[in-house]
């Protein structure tokens, strides 16, 4: 397996309950609370160890919740290297509505971090072997150095890694311009329009949702089909793939080479939560594997329909996995888009 480094700079303890019904100013009776690891990068970590791949889950820890949180992923088997931090971490809630099937989802932003604890994250990096993966997936919280995309990218370049990028959009906004041009961008000229274009050595893989990756089409002023804005970004450097998710609708991946579609089986829908960060956790652990990439993004597509056929925040099983990948190789190949 290829070594593989999770960053999460701004984790939490997710709490997950049921109630029949949400009444206001009155109180409530709910089932007893599923307590979890959350944060992008936790469960990145998380789905790569169920899957049998080795990781290392980076990230803060402090109070009550970090000591919990480290403990869960203990119990996991998932390598940690918890950053002392002075606060707790937060307690994110998770409340599904019998009555309606709804679920509400209740987060907290997360304390600051000081520039010894970004520091003392990004020191893990030492532990990464030659050729390994690095994954940066969730939220960041305040106080994020001005220069923290660059450092990471600097750091991941001298082991020879592949960066993943995994953040909302504008952070991943802040990646592409800032990071990971050394904060110079070129102005170039192409069919007789001018833009700016990033480094050549821009992030192996960004995974944006269409959400997302419509916003960046309107900051960056690029073509609004899903396709094309992807397209656009492998082409002018920033990033050599992307891979759009697409919910119910699967995945898409975009190289320089291809454009293809991954369509997702079909299953009962539980909860939607985490099945974005189960899609990167699939590739990130089918690459480890030395699949090649339209099969990795595979892998990943099934471990995000594995996960929304269970309720909460609860992530994908080895078994189910096992079961759709199955099911999509013997029915399904990844089609190009037209």
């Amino acid at each position: 397996m290829t070594p593989i480094i999770a960053f999460t700079f701004n984790p939490c303890v997710d709490k997950s309950m049921e109630i029949d019904q949400l009444v206001p100013d009155k109180k409530m009776r709910c089932t007893a609370p599923r307590l979890e690891p959350g944060g992008g990068g936790i469960n990145v970590a998380r789905v790569v160890r169920r899957l049998g791949g080795k990781v290392l889950a980076v990230y803060p820890s402090g109070g009550y919740h970090g000591s919990l949180l480290t403990e869960m992923l203990r119990v996991e088997g998932v390598d940690t290297y918890p950053v002392p931090m002075l606060t707790d971490i937060r307690e994110n809630i998770n409340i599904y509505e019998k009555s309606t099937g709804r679920q509400y989802r209740f987060i907290e932003p997360g304390n600051a971090l000081t520039e010894h604890s970004w520091t003392r994250c990004l020191d893990a990096l030492a532990a990464l072997d030659k050729g390994g993966i690095v994954v940066v997936s969730g939220s960041l919280p305040g106080g994020a150095p001005p220069d923290l995309w660059s450092r990471i990218r600097r750091l991941s370049e001298r082991k020879g890694a592949r960066l993943i990028v995994d953040v909302a959009g504008a952070e991943l906004w802040t990646a592409l311009l800032v990071g990971f041009t050394g904060g110079g961008l070129r102005t170039v000229s192409e069919g007789g329009e001018s833009f700016q274009t990033g480094s050549a050595c821009g992030l192996f893989l960004i995974k944006p949702s269409e959400n997302e990756l419509a916003w960046l089409a309107r900051e960056m002023r690029l073509p609004e089909r899903p396709d094309e804005t992807a397209k656009c970004l492998v082409s002018r450097g920033y990033a050599q793939v992307v891979v759009v998710s697409r919910g119910a609708g699967g995945a898409l991946l975009v190289t320089r080479d291809c454009v293809r579609h991954v369509p997702a089986p079909e299953v009962r829908q539980q909860s939607t939560v985490g099945a974005g960060d189960s899609l990167v956790g699939g590739i990130v652990a089918g690459l480890g594997r030395k699949m090649d990439l339209e099969e990795a993004v595979r892998f990943g597509v099934a471990c995000g329909a594995a996960t929304v056929m269970n309720p909460g925040t609860e992530l994908c099983h080895l078994k189910d996995v096992e079961k759709l990948y199955a099911e999509m190789r013997r029915g399904v190949t990844a089609a190009p888009v037209n």
